[in-house]
């Protein structure tokens, strides 16, 4: 059973993903956070395998929260709406796993965890096009 703590701020998208995910026979959301601190609490309580979370949230955003853990057995999958080169930039460097944007359907979402779980990175092809099209400041 993948295990996953999900962080978004916006309580209808944090109930919609749990409860599509939990439909999943090898997922089970064991915790939910509304901003990367409370994240991280629950990263280190519960030990999950992966940590799905949105970029823009209060008190410490998705990347901060990332940053942090960097380099712990919890896989970070940030789930964003923005698909902006400097913010994938950051989430490589902070050693996200993935990076995925909201308007994909579950089915690709699950199976991009199950991808994940097995080693894999997996980031959204237009963010990867686009690294390396646009020029960054």
């Amino acid at each position: 059973m993948i295990r996953i703590v999900i962080a978004e701020d916006q309580r209808m998208m944090l109930g919609a993903l749990s409860s599509l995910l939990n439909l999943e026979e090898d997922m089970e959301v064991v915790g939910r956070a509304s901003n990367g601190q409370e994240a991280l609490a629950l990263v280190q309580e519960l030990a999950p395998d992966i940590c799905l979370m949105d970029i823009e949230m209060p008190v410490k955003s998705g990347l901060e929260a990332a940053e942090e853990l960097k380099g712990m057995s919890c896989k970070v999958i940030i789930l964003t709406t923005f698909a902006r080169t400097g913010y994938f930039e950051r989430a490589l460097k902070g050693g996200v796993r993935g990076y995925l944007l909201k308007d994909s359907p579950i089915e690709e979402l699950a199976e991009s965890i199950r991808q994940v779980m097995n080693g894999r990175r997996i980031f959204a092809p237009d963010l990867v096009d686009e690294a390396y099209v646009e020029e960054n400041p």
